[in-house]
C-alpha cells in the first residue's frame, strides 16, 4: 500500500460526490474510497484510493499497485486526481469575483479527470445533446455490453473491439445511427494509429482543437470537455454548454439565458482558470 499527503484544501467527499453519478464508478463513500481502471503499459490496473485526512490536511491510502506498473500507475493517478494542483491558490483567484459564494460553498473541489483519456472522448460523443440521467444510462449500457470487468471496475472497450462493431449493434443499445457512427468512428481513428492520445497531451489546447474538429461527431464543446476531463487543461470554460448556461442564468438571477456575448463578459475575470470556474459552475446545479 502507497500513502500519499499532499497540501489542502482538497475536499476528496465532494470528489466522491461527484464521481457517484456515474454508475460506472465504484465509489464508497462511507468508507472515502473510489476504484479506478487503469490501462498501464496495456495491463488492466484496478487501483483503490482511500481518503484518510481532512480537506486541510489531505492524506490518501492508495492499493492495488504492483510492480512493475507502480511508478506509472502512481503518476497517472497524481494527474487524475490533479493532486499536483495548488487549489489554495485557485479559490484566492475567485474570492474577488462574481463567483466567490460558489468557491465557498464548493471549497476544495480539485478537477478530476475521467480515468482515461480515450474513454472521456467516447464518453464526450455518448453525452451529445442527452440529459445527464440517460447519457450515464446509455454510457453504462456501452460499456457493460462490450467492455469488461476487472476486480470490481469497469474498463472502456478498447478501440479495436469498437472499431469492429456495427452501427446496429449500438442502436440496440438505443444509440442513435449517427452517435454510433461517430463512436465507431473514433475507435478506428485510435486503432488505426490516426488518433495517439499520448501525443494529443503534449500539444496545445488550440493544436488540439484543430485535430480533433475534424473527427466525425467532435465539436468545439466536444473538444472543451475533453481538454478539461480527459486532460486535466485549466482554462476551458464551454460556453455553449447548456448546464454552465443554466448556471450563470441562476447565480446572476436572470429570467432567460444569457447570451454569448454576456458570457464572454462574464469570464474574463476568471481566466487563467477558465475550467475550474466551469466546474464549479456545474456543482453549483448538479
Amino acid at each position: 500500500m502507497e500513502k500519499l499527503q499532499i497540501k489542502g484544501p482538497y475536499n476528496f467527499d465532494l470528489v466522491l460526490d461527484r464521481l457517484s453519478l456515474d454508475p460506472l464508478n465504484a465509489v464508497d463513500k462511507l468508507n472515502r474510497s473510489v476504484k479506478v481502471p487503469l490501462l498501464i503499459d496495456g495491463q488492466p490496473i484496478a487501483a483503490e484510493v482511500t481518503a484518510t485526512g481532512t480537506t486541510e490536511k489531505p492524506e490518501f491510502n492508495i492499493s492495488g499497485l504492483e510492480d512493475p506498473y507502480k511508478k506509472k500507475a502512481m503518476k497517472r493517478l497524481t494527474h487524475i486526481f490533479q493532486w499536483h494542483v495548488p487549489l489554495e491558490k485557485i479559490h484566492a483567484h475567485f474570492q474577488n469575483t462574481a463567483l466567490k459564494k460558489i468557491f465557498d460553498e464548493h471549497y476544495g473541489t480539485p478537477l478530476v479527470l475521467d480515468f482515461d483519456p480515450y474513454s472521456c472522448l467516447l464518453k464526450c460523443i455518448i453525452h451529445q445533446q442527452l440529459n445527464l440521467a440517460f447519457a450515464h444510462t446509455l454510457t453504462e449500457r456501452f460499456v457493460k455490453t462490450f467492455g469488461f470487468q476487472e476486480k470490481g471496475v469497469w474498463f472502456y472497450p478498447p478501440p479495436e473491439k469498437i472499431a469492429s462493431l456495427t452501427v446496429e449493434q449500438l442502436r440496440q443499445l438505443q444509440f442513435s445511427g449517427r452517435k454510433s457512427e461517430y463512436v465507431i468512428g473514433i475507435a478506428k481513428e485510435a486503432a488505426e494509429g490516426r488518433l495517439r492520445f499520448d501525443e494529443l497531451d503534449m500539444k496545445s489546447d488550440e493544436e488540439i482543437m484543430e485535430e480533433l474538429i475534424r473527427l466525425r461527431g467532435v465539436g468545439p464543446w466536444t473538444v472543451q470537455n475533453f481538454l478539461i476531463f480527459g486532460l486535466g487543461r485549466p482554462n476551458q470554460f464551454p460556453t455553449a454548454d447548456i448546464g454552465i448556461q443554466n448556471a450563470l442564468k441562476k447565480l446572476y438571477n436572470l429570467e432567460r439565458k444569457p447570451t454569448i456575448e454576456e458570457i464572454n463578459e462574464y469570464k474574463k475575470s476568471w481566466a487563467p482558470y477558465l475550467s475550474y470556474a466551469s466546474l464549479y459552475l456545474w456543482r453549483s446545479i448538479e
